[in-house]
């Protein structure tokens, strides 16, 4: 479907990156925003596109579920935390957390290799558990790991937001959303939230897919074709979170998942607002910078490079394997940014976020299509406004 030629705005010298992103979202059935800053300058902010449900068009103020990008906002709060001394990621988190056993340190939570990667499954955690933070965190501390902490490495898709947001919860005595609010998003004026206000319901525009992932039924089949024995306990926990990864974005969407907080996954902002508050760490806006140099240079350092998957998932055939420093993305095939000194996060069906200290940029990209099909590489609707960037850049 055309969608037209994209509202907003962009300074002189970037109209390449609004007819990039206009080619990109021509075919695309939803509605999408674009984000730049540069040097700390807003230098595209574009959007374009529709809700195919409910008909609304998106507006510069639309809001939308951000997913996994949410851990890099997470990923944020840490670090400021860490640079006020409050934090420290080599300490084992039972310094910050008592009832949390095994001698795991903060930065094996941060950087998904703590065998914490699914909910135990026995636990009997579903959608409509991951509402209730108590439930989760009580479940995470007195679990077994699924396999020894720092042996391996697993993206922890769901249990990732509330190992970390549990220990921001003990440092600092308010939930990883009000600490958000309070020292990011208030400073900055972002309309960006884990746990939406009611305010704010009619600024949201739902995401959609065309397609669905493969059900239980059918991922048993699959991976039992690769020799993996479907009783071990660590295929059952990750089986499981698998097969019910569509009910989850829908219920995320709900009422009550967009009130809670889950900080693996249901941000809720737009684009201008993530391109912002990257923009602040790497440089003064307005008045705010949230980190300073050194501190992006230690979070940013790969974690993972020397890690494959735990035993039994490494006979699964293996794609790329995410790059991830303590708590943010770094850049890969899949997902190269702008460029390899950038780092940030991406969401499940194409949402991005990120900044490079070293070309000054900082992007926010918002989409309610799930379209993107992670093994396959960058999402198409990325590559045509990142080649045009990288061309103002090395111009």
């Amino acid at each position: 479907m055309m969608v037209g030629m994209s509202d907003g705005h962009v300074v002189p010298g970037y109209e390449s990156v609004r007819d990039a992103f206009d080619a990109a979202q021509e075919s695309d059935d939803g509605a999408a925003q674009l984000a730049v800053y540069r040097d700390g300058r807003l230098v595209v902010d574009l959007w374009t596109g529709h809700d195919p449900v409910g008909h609304t068009h998106v507006t510069a103020d639309s809001i939308t579920l951000l997913m996994s990008v949410t851990k890099g906002v997470v990923a944020t709060c840490v670090h400021i935390l860490r640079e006020r001394g409050q934090l420290d990621v080599d300490a084992p988190v039972t310094r910050y957390w008592p009832e949390f056993g095994d001698g795991v340190t903060v930065a094996d939570l941060l950087a998904h290799r703590s065998g914490r990667s699914d909910f135990d499954p026995d636990d009997g955690i579903g959608m409509a558990e991951l509402l209730d933070w108590d439930r989760c965190v009580t479940a995470l501390a007195a679990m077994d790991p699924l396999w020894t902490p720092g042996s391996a490495f697993k993206y922890h898709s769901l249990t990732w937001g509330y190992l970390v947001g549990e220990v921001i919860r003990r440092v600092t005595g308010a939930t990883v959303g009000q600490f958000f609010a309070d020292e990011v998003a208030r400073p900055l004026g972002l309309d960006l939230w884990i746990g939406l206000p009611g305010s704010a319901d009619h600024r949201y525009l739902p995401e959609f897919a065309h397609y669905r992932a493969l059900d239980g039924n059918q991922l048993r089949k699959q991976w039992s074709g690769f020799g993996i024995d479907l009783s071990d306990r660590l295929v059952r926990a990750a089986l499981g979170s698998l097969a019910t990864g569509s009910d989850t974005v829908e219920g995320l969407q709900t009422r009550m998942g967009r009130r809670a907080e889950v900080p693996s996954a249901n941000a809720i902002g737009n684009a201008r607002s993530l391109a912002k508050m990257y923009a602040a760490t790497i440089g003064t806006i307005d008045g705010v910078r949230l980190l300073k140099p050194d501190t992006i240079e230690a979070a940013c350092r790969s974690q993972v490079e020397t890690l494959g998957p735990p035993a039994p998932l490494h006979l699964l055939p293996q794609g790329e394997q995410m790059n991830v420093g303590l708590g943010y993305e770094l850049p890969r095939t899949g997902c190269p940014m702008i460029g390899p000194n950038s780092f940030g996060h991406a969401g499940a069906g194409g949402r991005l976020g990120y900044a490079d200290p070293e070309e000054g940029i900082a992007v926010g990209y918002m989409c309610t299509n799930l379209a993107w099909d992670v093994p396959k590489g960058p999402d198409d609707r990325w590559v045509p406004w990142t080649a045009a960037l990288n061309e103002i850049i090395r111009s």
